[in-house]
């Protein structure tokens, strides 16, 4: 029951009781002054009754937007790997910096759209995505602790972003792998015109794999069996900084990473020769054996940021022109082949371990729609002369 009294002129103030702490011993009350009106202050106590009543009572809070990101985040750390931890560290970052010091509950509706708005229009979809899905976690955390009585997240609407012709174009997927002579011609340079001892076995397993960068680096001597002509592939290599002795050895992200592939017995005896032949002849005392396939000439596995430097380093010294060359474009590589060589979308699934077959089929229906225009451009020059003169 509350209880009211004139603090002052044009001064009322509310006092609710909640009784007793068990724990502390002491009476605890919810007050509020600053009402013109004995009946102002009534009317806002006997709001607050009646959420107390229903349990829906949000006590006011000055937690900041930071303060509840951080409590999130090392909630959100206790139960996924680092990688994970990482990104969304990176994708609540613009969150902070709008939000910071502002009590999360005076955060409202269309603060929380004017911010997406901004996002969208400087971000791609994707990233935009990761953003909103990362900051919609800590309301949902504040939510749950009973900071705050609604999501400001809820029913917020994405600005559709207009995809220009120039944009369109760039993110052609013919441009992210390589044809088989472009393959052939960066491998040739790999081997014989490049310095780095073993990045030929590293592309050539990539290529004939479609490994991913990390778990091709993750890669052990007993992940290989040379008798049988295979590649199991449990792990992937996480490394952030690019600092070669601080990495982690993760598990896969999803069970569909995990996975056997036969491998071409041309590359199981290129990497049986280069153990022998190569990696063999780095050890000595300063080199750490940790049994590592891929790694630089002190036994470390290599950073993915070497491997981007040496692929730019190649391609220069190829006829390759206009192509956007990652270590994942070894991955569309293996995938175009495969199509090319006529291998059920089934098996590519399969072979590629993704979850989702749809993630098949989107890479799917780029390449071959890319080959379907190649072949028109093909066909056009064959026909060159010919149209010059009917036409």
């Amino acid at each position: 029951m509350a209880s009211y009294d004139q603090i002052a002129k044009n001064n009322w103030r509310y006092r609710i009781s909640l009784g007793k702490n068990a724990e502390t011993g002491k009476y605890e009350y919810i007050s509020k002054t600053g009402f013109k009106r004995k009946s102002d202050a009534k009317h806002q106590a006997e709001m607050i009754e009646r959420q107390l009543r229903n349990g829906d009572y949000i006590a006011p809070s000055s937690s900041t937007f930071k303060q509840v990101a951080d409590d999130w985040l090392k909630q959100y750390a206790n139960d996924v790997k680092v990688s994970s931890v990482r990104a969304r560290e990176k994708a609540i970052q613009h969150a902070i910096e709008r939000f910071n010091t502002k009590p999360i509950q005076t955060i409202k509706k269309h603060d929380y759209q004017r911010f997406v708005d901004d996002m969208s229009a400087q971000y791609s979809k994707n990233y935009v995505d990761s953003i909103v899905a990362s900051t919609n976690m800590i309301f949902k955390y504040a939510y749950d602790m009973r900071l705050i009585k609604v999501m400001p997240s809820e029913g917020i609407k994405r600005p559709k972003k207009k995809v220009s012709v120039e944009e369109l174009e760039d993110i052609e997927i013919h441009k992210k792998f390589l044809e088989k002579d472009e393959l052939f011609q960066f491998l040739e340079v790999a081997k014989y015109d490049h310095s780095p001892q073993n990045s030929f076995e590293v592309f050539t397993t990539l290529a004939y794999t479609g490994m991913r960068a990390g778990e091709l680096l993750a890669l052990k001597w007993s992940d290989i069996d040379f008798e049988n002509n295979t590649i199991s592939i449990t792990k992937t290599y996480y490394n952030p900084n690019n600092n070669k002795k601080h990495y982690q050895i993760l598990t896969p992200k999803t069970e569909s990473s995990i996975g056997k592939i036969s491998v071409d017995p041309h590359v199981i005896q290129l990497l049986k020769d280069y153990k022998l032949n190569v990696q063999d002849t780095w050890k000595n005392e300063f080199y750490v054996d940790n049994n590592f396939v891929f790694t630089d000439v002190n036994g470390y596995p290599l950073v993915i940021k070497k491997l981007q430097l040496w692929i730019k380093a190649i391609l220069k010294k190829t006829d390759i022109t206009n192509k956007q060359i990652s270590t994942h474009s070894f991955r569309h590589t293996h995938c175009a082949l495969l199509i090319e060589a006529g291998v059920h979308i089934k098996e590519i699934q399969e072979r590629l371990r993704h979850k989702d077959i749809n993630t098949t089929m989107n890479i799917y229906a780029k390449i071959t729609n890319s080959y379907k225009k190649d072949a028109s451009h093909k066909f056009s020059q064959l026909m060159e002369n010919v149209s010059k003169e009917l036409f």
